[in-house]
């Protein structure tokens, strides 16, 4: 099993090594100290660069699977009450054949959301092996990872930022620098996810979507996970804190973009665009426009032309007029204009 999974991160491990040598060696390029800390740290930040900008479209996928996971879960409530207290077999199947078709005709995947994290988990792991075996590889006792030879892995295991080596962790840390450093990263790296699952739940979500299952469950997680990477961070090296936290400072902006661009209907987000939309004047989807030309309706509840070209009124038939007179007929037949007039 061992050497199954070996075999299968050995890939990742070979073009996360070439992705990090390839900044590394850009950066030295301009100047950067080829053994500092900050040269290693930026090349860690430039993988997350090219790793994140690949999986953008997984992000959209994410954003878009969410959004209608919010807009179907009032009718996701009314089936769980529909079948809600019966425990027989048919009935479970039959909420869950319910359930699958309402995916199904509204398009929704609910496990498109979890599509970049499973996206970054190999690249993850292959970052904590690359950096996880540069002693290894240092010392000779390990073989070289694409461009990470004994010479390249010496250098980037004597790499310190603030006095800690980038494969340092917190568990069995022999300097104070160390801990501090790993501390910092943890405290950050659960900040920013903290931040980013914050802003989804409390600008991107319609007051509709917030009461139910799924909405509740994205509480949970909120709380959940930055205590989840606080409790797992002290047994990853430096590099790999750097990485997590570059990589969550990401999806924190695309996040906010996103939202800011593109709101869930209904959601404060979506109130504040269209706020921004009428300061600028631009008209807002759903409302009555203003624009000459375009319709609105008056105190009375009639629709009125604005402005623009004016309406033409309709011409009569020369029949409609009494002969000898300017004024049309109050009322009675109207003569066509091909018909006698008189006898």
């Amino acid at each position: 099993m061992g050497d199954f999974f070996n075999s299968v991160l050995y890939p990742i491990e070979w073009v996360v090594a070439w992705i990090m040598y390839g900044f590394h060696q850009a950066f030295t390029a301009v100047g950067m100290p080829a053994a500092s800390g900050w040269t290693w740290g930026l090349s860690i930040a430039g993988l997350v660069i090219v790793m994140r900008a690949a999986l953008i479209p997984l992000f959209v996928k994410q954003i878009n699977a969410s959004r209608k996971m919010q807009m179907i879960s009032p009718e996701l409530q009314k089936i769980q009450a529909k079948y809600k207290g019966k425990t027989d077999p048919e009935s479970r199947q039959k909420m869950t054949q319910e359930t699958m078709e309402l995916y199904r005709t509204s398009g929704t995947n609910p496990f498109s959301s979890c599509l970049p994290i499973l996206a970054q988990s190999p690249i993850f792991f292959g970052l904590f092996r690359v950096l996880n075996g540069l002693q290894a590889i240092a010392n000779g006792d390990k073989d070289a990872i694409g461009p990470i030879t004994k010479a390249v892995a010496s250098q980037a295991e004597q790499a310190q930022l603030f006095g800690a080596q980038l494969s340092d962790k917190f568990m069995g840390a022999e300097t104070t620098s160390t801990k501090i450093v790993t501390v910092v990263l943890i405290i950050l790296m659960s900040v920013t996810t903290f931040t980013t699952q914050r802003q989804l739940m409390t600008k991107n979500m319609p007051a509709s979507a917030l009461d139910n299952p799924f909405a509740r469950q994205q509480k949970v997680m909120l709380y959940i996970l930055p205590l989840f990477f606080a409790i797992s961070g002290v047994n990853f090296p430096i590099g790999v804190l750097i990485y997590w936290f570059v990589t969550n400072v990401w999806s924190m902006c695309q996040q906010f973009y996103v939202i800011r661009r593109m709101p869930a209907p209904g959601s404060p987000a979506d109130k504040a665009l269209q706020e921004r939309r009428r300061r600028k004047g631009i008209d807002v989807p759903g409302e009555a426009s203003t624009v000459a030309g375009t319709v609105i309706s008056d105190a009375t509840g009639d629709q009125k032309p604005t402005g623009g070209q004016r309406q033409q009124p309709k011409r009569k038939g020369k029949g409609s007029r009494k002969p000898g007179s300017g004024s049309p007929r109050p009322d009675g037949p109207q003569d066509s204009p091909d018909s006698p007039t008189g006898a």
